[in-house]
Order: C-alpha cells, then structure tokens, then sequence
C-alpha cells in the first residue's frame, strides 16, 4: 500500500538498514517529502528521536549508515529529503520553486512536527550538516528541540571560505553555478559529479549570500508590514537548546569563521565550537563530507553519540574547543 498522507509510511521502496521504512511528510504549504525513519519496537518516553537535516543538495540516503550507528545506539532516527531532491524531487527542476527558507521554515518544520506526532512524549534531537544547521534556525517549532549537533555548519557566505580555496571556490559557486542555473532553470550538478542538481532559488541563495542572511534572503517578500527575512532571523532567538558545533580543520566551507557566524544567531542556546584536524585522529583529510562516512564510526562517531546521549563531550574526544558562548551573547 502507498499512502501519500500525512506522515504515513511508504511502502514498495526499498529498505534501509535494520528495518528503516519509508515514510512521506506533508509540509504546511502542501508538498510531500519523502525520507526514511529507524523506529524502535513499543513505546519509550525515555528515547530520544534524532531528526538529521541534510547538507545543500546531499540526499538523505547518504546519512543512512550513521543514521543506522543512532539506532542501533538507542535512538530512534528520521531523514528526509528538502523538496526537489532525492526522494521529494518532482519529474522536473525547471521552474521549481523552492529556496533555503523553504528547506528550514517548512521541510525541517514538517519533520519537526511528524517526530511530536509520531513519537509524543520523546525528546527531539537533530543533527545538522552544512546548511542543515542553518535550517533549524528558520524552522517555526525549533523550540522544541532538546539538543543540537551541526557538523560544518554556516550559511555560505564566501569571505568565511578558507583562504587558500577561497578563489576556486568563488568561482564555482559564485559564477559558474549561477550562470549554469540560468542556462537550465536549475543547476544541472549531478552531471558535473559536484552534487544533487539543485533548485534555482537554492543556487540564488547561496551564490548571492552576504555577510548577515537577513539582508539577502526573501527581501522582497513581506508578512503585516516586516520583511520576511527579519521574521526568519528571529526564529534563531528562539532555539534553547544546547548545541555542539563540529568544524573541520581541512572544511573550506567551515572555517572557525564561518560558523561562528552562524552560531551569532542563536542567542539564546549555550554553544559549543568543536574543531578536529585529520591529524587528531591519524588521517590525512576529513573535509566537508566525510564526517558521516562508516570509516569514521569509532573515531568520530562516539562524539556525537555523546552529545545526543547527555550533551556531553566525551572526555578522550578529538580535537579542542575553540569556543562557547551562554545565552544571551552573540560569541
């Protein structure tokens, strides 16, 4: 049976690990979203759910196997995809509307809202990768998360690149993904191996990022007199949870920089800037990416299993805190 309702599973999809189903979210403004959920047997107040929200245009199948290590872990795990990728891509990205508020205030929220539903009574953790910690931010009901990890999280503005890739980087994001974008009616990536292909209003956010989100973001768009860009900050003030912000030391996208420039946002949360070099752990390189590879599950898995377990940095974790800041400061 294929139920497209409300957050109702899917079947005749194939299975994830350890029994992971298919599941479809319906968001506020009506699209479906397809994702996989890892559920426990019976019910338990005591465990906790984790909501992972993806990087810019990653499919959540990539975040199966750490999603799997969660479960098996005693969480139960929900993934999904942002409208117009991988399981929620329609036939066709030309002309799809869909922008990096649409993927916090309404796909992250509809997970949200299916975890309260689905599992009333247990905590709600997420797991944010690269723009995924940036949603939680923009979604309406982020005050009901109990605990935040982010790994390489910012909002893309390019001066917080790292220096030495700052010009490539520029001109692949800035220039030739944009001017691609127009070509197409969406960035035709997967063909150039770079990612998922990507909607245009994603790719006009991010190639057109400025140092403060609200000032580039849905600026034309207005809710009882305001901007909606300054609703959306807003929403940061909101998050309460405690959250553990993994930077990468070989990461050109998150530079200690870059994600305190995110973490300024949440006001109201007590945060942690975690930084790991390669060479903590005797490997060369780590990157954007590979934090989630099964490669790394005893070297830096166990860190982020024990912030969502107690909110607590394991004490033989690698790498260093470079900062922490208390609710009601911006660093």
């Amino acid at each position: 049976m294929i139920n497209h309702g409300r957050g109702t599973e899917v079947a005749g999809v194939r299975e994830m690990p350890n029994q992971a189903l298919s599941v479809c979210l319906e968001t506020d403004d009506g699209r479906l979203l397809g994702g996989f959920l890892w559920r426990h047997g019976g019910v338990a107040a005591a465990r906790p759910i984790v909501i992972i929200s993806a990087a810019t245009s990653v499919r959540c199948r990539y975040y199966s196997r750490f999603a799997d290590y969660l479960f098996l872990n005693g969480f139960d795990v929900l993934t999904f995809d942002y409208r117009g990728i991988g399981e929620s891509r329609p036939k066709s990205l030309r002309g799809f509307r869909a922008d990096w508020v649409d993927w916090g205030a309404h796909d992250l929220e509809a997970a949200l809202a299916y975890a309260e539903r689905t599992f009333p009574g247990q905590e709600i953790h997420v797991v944010g990768h690269s723009i995924g910690g940036f949603a939680i931010g923009l979604a309406p009901s982020n005050r009901r998360i109990g605990r935040i990890l982010t790994v390489g999280s910012q909002f893309a503005y390019w001066r917080d690149y790292g220096e030495a890739e700052r010009p490539r980087m520029y001109i692949k994001w800035h220039i030739v993904m944009p001017l691609l974008t127009r070509m197409f009616g969406y960035f035709p990536a997967k063909r150039l191996g770079w990612m998922e292909d990507t909607p245009a209003g994603v790719v006009r956010d991010w190639s057109r990022m400025k140092a403060r989100f609200e000032h580039t973001v849905r600026q034309d768009l207005f809710i009882g007199g305001e901007r909606e860009s300054e609703i959306m900050q807003r929403r940061f003030t909101r998050v309460t949870a405690p959250m553990l912000a993994i930077g990468l030391e070989d990461d050109p996208h998150g530079t200690p920089a870059a994600l305190n420039r995110l973490l300024a946002y949440f006001t109201s949360s007590h945060r942690h800037h975690w930084r790991i070099a390669p060479a903590d752990i005797g490997v060369s390189s780590i990157g954007h990416f590979a934090f989630f590879h099964d490669r790394f599950r005893d070297s830096l898995w166990p860190l982020a299993l024990g912030w969502l377990r107690a909110g607590e940095i394991p004490a033989d974790a690698p790498g260093l805190l470079l900062d922490e800041a208390t609710p009601g400061t911006t660093t």
